[in-house]
């Protein structure tokens, strides 16, 4: 018998792709994903950056994703 797959939402696909974001960055510098996680929560990289950008940002490689996610968070950190 065939199993039956649950379809996600697109607010569950977005949020592994924001997920997948952090983790990417995490890695990038060595920290865990949790600091990665406040530090873009405290300045909305999240909510303002990441998740309303999705159609765009979903298409790049994930090594450009990666560095671009980095330089932003630290140009937003200076701000």
């Amino acid at each position: 018998m065939l199993e039956e797959y649950r379809k996600l939402t697109d607010d569950e696909i977005k949020m592994g792709f924001v997920a997948s974001c952090i983790e990417y960055v995490a890695e990038k510098l060595g920290v865990t994903y949790k600091e990665v996680f406040d530090r873009m929560k405290s300045i909305e990289l999240i909510d303002k950056y990441i998740y309303p950008s999705f159609e765009a940002l979903h298409t790049e490689s994930r090594e450009n994703l990666t560095e671009n996610l980095v330089s932003t968070m630290q140009f937003w950190e200076r701000k």
